[in-house]
């Protein structure tokens, strides 16, 4: 018992502080992301707040940060304007068809893991993965460059003059310290990111620099400020928009659209931080925190949320492992909305900004560039075409095609690898031993191997060393024993496996005669349960 205690509060301090340090970056971050939204800031706070908590303490994945992301926000964008567009000028349905549409995001995700859905993320290559983290990196870094924006007569510009060579400084000097810090060894258990922030917004408040804060940020965009209160039920969300069909097929496809993104993102982040931390997470019960996380979310006039990978990395690097991280990273952005609006708004975005960039560098597998010569030029095309698609499009779509486009170079390959060495016995007859996968990528190969018109009368056909995978393979089969049968030729089909046997015998009457059952080959019985073998053994002569 002690030493269970023991482990679990050795690294509270640790937790605690990287969880600060989260907090503060998520700030920006889910302002950002609700502007995007078309939505008032509260929305992505109460957001990050509530997805961050629930997953903190029920997810599959400790340290792992959940909040509002852009890869969410972007989708949002349509369909709050398509929301806005169904009501009367003023009315901002927009806004209560999010939520309705957040609400039905989180029952699809639940439903995901309860059907244990997740588990299909091992099957994402290792390409796959590093194009997701290298277009990712890409894609935060993107987001920080309208950080050097400045809003001028309601356009966005870029800043010019002594305020750019601020920010350039500011940012600069947040990325040396964090960079630096480590290396002293009185200060390696300290949390850089934080030490960054702190030194750098003091010495933005006591020299009275002309710099931009997160409260300069949030008036450009249009908003009144962090202040905020508790979250409460939005329960006009099911007054004002009308329960029915029209309303389910309209936020049907976005709230499918939205659980995909957040669950491929959040699985992939928890894949990423099990490599870190040399860890295993439990993918299916991450799905359903998620899940419940955005019911809740939607129901509290929350915009909804999945797992962020930069504020991940920033809780991992800073020594963040436990459940506590995340609780305090989403305690603490309460109270920032609570009690310490005026004092965060006065944190320089160079500060955050200068954070996320030595995420950027952390994230990036920069050994993709040592092995690019090293591997298949398949894999090196998926990997630059999930990098491209997750910057170009999002995350889904480059998931999705590099899975895709991983699969369909695995089954030409194996469909390549389908062989037949041919023989003929003393009596005549014609042998050939099948080598390879049998599917439907390699049954135009396979039926390639055979000449009917010109084989002899008696053919048989050895499956020992083939494996055959599926009904299109069976279907193969099926049509060249026709075929052979039809030209008045006698066939033989040897050491099918069972389930195929059995799939023949259903199929048709004539593969009765045609499977030869009774085969005396200890290759065939190896593989078989020691009570199948026909004799001991020890009797066969291997």
């Amino acid at each position: 018992m002690t030493e269970f205690i023991t482990k679990r509060v050795k690294n509270v301090r640790n937790d605690v502080l990287s969880g600060i340090t989260v907090a503060l970056a998520l700030v920006p971050e889910a302002v950002a992301f609700a502007f995007v939204a078309g939505v008032d800031p509260l929305v992505g706070l109460y957001a990050a707040f509530m997805v961050g908590l629930i997953t903190s303490i029920f997810g599959g994945r400790p340290g792992m940060i959940s909040g509002a992301t852009g890869a969410l926000a972007v989708v949002m964008v349509s369909l709050v304007a398509q929301g806005n567009d169904m009501g009367n000028p003023g009315e901002d349905l927009g806004l209560y068809y999010l939520f309705l549409t957040v609400i039905l995001m989180g029952v699809i995700q639940v439903l995901a893991g309860v059907l244990k859905l997740g588990k299909f993320v091992r099957l994402i290559p290792h390409p796959v993965m590093m194009g997701f983290v290298n277009g990712l990196a890409i894609v935060i870094f993107l987001s920080q460059l309208g950080m050097f924006k400045q809003t001028i007569g309601g356009e966005k510009v870029w800043l010019e003059g002594i305020s750019l060579w601020y920010m350039i400084g500011l940012v600069a000097l947040t990325m040396c310290i964090m960079w630096g810090l480590p290396k002293i060894k009185a200060t390696q258990k300290l949390p850089e990111a934080l030490i960054a922030i702190l030194v750098v917004t003091g010495i933005v408040i006591f020299s009275n620099l002309d710099a931009a804060t997160v409260g300069s940020f949030i008036k450009d965009g249009g908003g009144n400020g962090l202040k905020g209160g508790f979250p409460v039920p939005v329960l006009e969300t099911f007054s004002r928009i009308p329960m029915n069909f029209e309303t389910l097929k309209f936020i049907f496809p976005y709230a499918l659209i939205l659980a995909a993104i957040g669950l491929i993102e959040s699985l992939m982040t928890l894949n990423l931080i099990d490599d870190l931390t040399e860890t295993r997470g439990n993918s299916n019960r991450e799905c359903v925190a998620q899940g419940g996380a955005n019911i809740l979310t939607g129901l509290f006039g929350g915009m909804g949320g999945c797992a962020m990978i930069g504020q991940s990395i920033i809780n991992i690097k800073g020594g963040g492992r436990g459940r506590l991280s995340g609780i305090t990273a989403a305690v603490m952005l309460l109270m920032f909305i609570l009690f310490a609006s005026s004092y965060i708004e006065q944190v320089p975005i160079a500060a955050l900004v200068g954070v996320m960039f030595m995420v950027v560098i952390g994230t990036f597998a920069w050994s993709s560039f040592r092995i690019l010569n090293k591997i298949p030029k398949t894999d090196l095309f998926v990997l630059i075409l999930v990098s491209a698609l997750t910057v170009i499009f999002d995350l889904a779509i480059a998931v999705i095609s590099g899975v895709i486009v991983s699969a369909l170079v695995f089954a030409w390959e194996s469909a390549r690898r389908i062989r037949a060495r041919k023989r003929i016995r003393e009596d005549g007859t014609k042998v050939y031993e099948i080598w390879g996968p049998l599917f439907f990528g390699s049954i135009t190969a396979f039926n390639e191997k055979f000449d009917v018109k010109t084989d002899p009368e008696s053919i048989e056909i050895d499956f020992i060393e083939a494996r055959v995978s599926d009904h299109s393979a069976i279907e193969a089969i099926f049509g060249l024993v026709e075929k052979y049968q039809a030209a008045g030729k006698k066939v033989t089909l040897k050491h099918l496996s069972e389930d195929c046997k059995l799939l023949l015998h259903k199929s048709s009457p004539i593969f009765l005669n045609i499977i030869e059952e009774d085969i005396d080959d200890p290759r065939y019985h190896l593989a078989a349960n020691p009570e199948d073998f026909p004799k001991p053994l020890g009797e066969y002569k291997l």
